[in-house]
């Protein structure tokens, strides 16, 4: 994961600016772009014309790629589709869907049940799920089918951290929290489930906390794997997780909750044929295709995200997809 993927990942992560002014959310613009990704459509409360849907993205790599998954099976499907990427943070990307200018855009079921009620305490994924619709109806929003990927906060150690202190579990830290420096987000100390969490349910307070801000992207491996952190909050899918063979630890009281990626659209917005094609992909997508997503996409090869996701469409039996 790259820093600037981690730096736009924290920026709209639950603490992050959730009051934003509505005239703010509407000036932002897309990454690099020259145009307004939520420029005015026809007819934007059917969310454009009649046979266009309009997929956007948030302004890091992942949304972007999984937004290129989505308007790849709704082509194939036979759906005519618009893409409006690196629209911003979800306030911006909310209020886009809100108004019609984009009619779909990929999201993370914890966040945004966070987004839509900052008190909401549901953590599991099925629990996320059964509160998240009703919560989302108030504001006339609503999601689509949940896929298994997901992205989320975890506890992260190497491999010789977690044999030297028989690490399997956050649990398992507890008696040794103490002696162990956490590298992390500066703002990992003020969330929920960061420090205050942690003491909470696993009574896990560290030696020190190390900020970086780099959203748990490469500095935050770097201190951990040469061991000027003995523990760091990374993203589950992030290569180097995996790259640089480290472990995640199981979080058995859920104090990160469950982060699936899923379609946030509105309600009755899109065709018949536009959800059952986004239902199937969500049935087919895993954690381990995000992480071999953005390792095409963040790492050495630095793919194009409409390319990464092609390959994938194809690979997946998405034949028609372009």
């Amino acid at each position: 994961m790259t820093s600037q993927h981690s730096s736009l990942r924290a920026s709209w992560r639950p603490a992050a600016r959730v009051a934003a002014a509505t005239t703010a959310v509407f000036a932002l613009t897309a990454c690099g772009g020259g145009s307004d990704p939520l420029a005015d459509k026809n007819d934007a409360a059917s969310g454009g014309s009649s046979d266009t849907v309009t997929v956007g993205s948030a302004d890091f790599p992942e949304s972007q790629v999984v937004a290129e998954l989505y308007a790849g099976v709704l082509r194939d499907a036979g759906v005519q589709v618009e893409t409006k990427p690196g629209i911003g943070a979800r306030e911006a990307y909310v209020g886009a869907v809100k108004d019609g200018s984009v009619d779909v855009v990929p999201d993370y079921s914890g966040n945004l049940l966070l987004f839509a009620d900052k008190n909401a305490t549901a953590a599991s994924a099925q629990d996320i799920m059964k509160a998240l619709p009703e919560k989302l109806k108030s504001q006339d929003l609503s999601v689509l089918k949940a896929s298994q990927a997901e992205d989320k906060d975890a506890l992260v150690v190497t491999q010789a951290t977690a044999d030297k202190y028989g690490l399997k579990s956050v649990a398992d830290l507890s008696s040794v929290c103490k002696d162990l420096v956490m590298a992390g987000p500066p703002e990992f100390q003020e969330r929920a489930y960061g420090t205050s969490g942690l003491k909470q349910k696993y009574d896990c307070s560290f030696k020190s906390f190390q900020p970086i801000n780099d959203g748990g992207g490469p500095l935050t491996v770097q201190a951990l794997t040469k061991g000027d952190a003995q523990v760091a909050d990374i993203f589950t899918t992030t290569p180097a997780i995996q790259d640089e063979k480290l472990v995640v630890l199981d979080d058995p009281k859920n104090n990160f909750i469950a982060q699936q990626v899923l379609p946030l659209t509105a309600p009755d917005r899109l065709p018949r044929n536009a959800v059952d094609a986004l239902d199937e992909l969500s049935g087919k997508l895993t954690t381990q295709d995000l992480i071999d997503l953005n390792r095409k996409v963040s790492g050495n090869e630095q793919q194009n995200p409409a390319d990464a996701a092609k390959q994938w469409l194809t690979d997946h039996g998405y034949g028609k997809a372009s």
